[in-house]
């Protein structure tokens, strides 16, 4: 009995040392694009994903901050070059670095966020930012004293154009005679952290008549926010969860699980169920939606979210067509 046991221990330690070689072999790695990974938005979703990993996993992952366009191929190559086992691309500007590091490392995984990258060792999470922006829309507009909401998009590009039409679309399905204004911050990737000028777009939009401002901007919309705070008006936080930012003027949040995609990205790489191709998080997938929480208690009216639930569940059923912008 005794030497059975002690034959039964040596197997559980065999198998405890085994996995314990296993997660030091894994090596995870995130690649943070323009605004920071404490941006509050997009680049913090995937910030807080990773986090979630190394809690629950234990294990540690590499990162690079990128602050300048030039960083992007040094930053990915890097993490390829360090041994990453999967290296997390944030940001559809990252494409060409991905697509050049990934041809030369085809034995390293490589995810990218927002973009699709056509390339065997490449896995491409697409979100349908247009529905969640869809039902922000209508939550603005039947919000509104004024019958006039406003936008304020980052740099001017599709994908931002993307968040503007999904959501001036609800507005208008909410209340067919909503006004929408909408003003982009810049061209260029500054545009992503511009508080300061996120707040003068949006003071220009209260001006005009807008009670609520809906931003898609990174951390310009920090400036948004502040604005909105000042001028007692609402505004509309995107990718995470801003609402905690001023509660009582926050009305919600367009979120983008940006942060479930990180971490299923580490996960399936360590556990050996990663796959190459394309996936798209859509409400339907609980890839985007909104955010109802302590800070907007009260905020969004009950019979606004009953609505928005309605209206959830029509786009999932295909009996509400949501644009996507990008294939007009």
């Amino acid at each position: 009995m005794m030497k059975r046991l002690k034959i039964a221990a040596m197997a559980v330690a065999a198998v405890a040392v085994s996995g314990i070689a296993h997660a030091e072999d894994f090596k995870p790695a995130i690649v943070f694009d323009m605004g920071g990974k404490f941006d509050k938005s997009f680049n913090e979703a995937a910030y807080n994903g990773a986090e979630e990993f190394k809690k629950k996993s234990g294990i540690d992952y590499m990162e690079f901050e990128v602050t300048q366009v030039s960083q992007r191929e040094q930053g990915v190559k890097r993490m390829a070059r360090k041994g990453a086992s999967i290296v997390v691309a944030m940001g559809f500007a990252q494409a060409d670095a991905v697509k050049k590091a990934a041809k030369a490392n085809p034995d390293t995984k490589f995810t990218i966020v927002d973009m699709v990258v056509d390339l065997p060792n490449v896995q491409s999470i697409v979100f349908k930012e247009h529905e969640g922006s869809f039902l922000v829309g209508m939550a603005a507009a039947m919000t509104s004293k004024t019958g006039k909401v406003g936008f304020v998009g980052g740099m001017d590009i599709p994908l931002i154009r993307k968040f503007a039409l999904g959501y001036e679309e609800g507005a208008k399905y909410a209340n067919p005679s909503a006004e929408v204004f909408q003003n982009m911050t810049g061209t260029t990737p500054a545009a992503w952290n511009d508080p300061t000028k996120g707040g003068e777009l949006a003071k220009s939009q209260f001006d005009r008549g807008a009670d609520v401002v809906y931003a898609a901007a990174g951390g310009t919309g920090i400036g948004v926010y502040q604005a909105a705070k000042d001028a007692g008006k609402f505004a509309i936080g995107v990718d995470s969860n801003q609402n905690y930012l001023h509660p009582g003027t926050m009305l919600t949040s367009m979120t983008k699980r940006v942060d479930v995609a990180v971490r299923e990205a580490f996960e399936s790489a360590k556990n050996g169920t990663w796959k190459a191709g394309i996936k798209v998080l859509g409400l339907k997938e609980g890839g985007v939606g909104y955010a109802i929480d302590e800070h907007n208690k009260g905020v969004l009216d009950k019979d606004i979210i009953a609505k928005l639930e309605q209206a959830r569940a029509d786009i999932i059923a295909g009996k509400i067509k949501v644009t996507d912008y990008m294939s007009k």
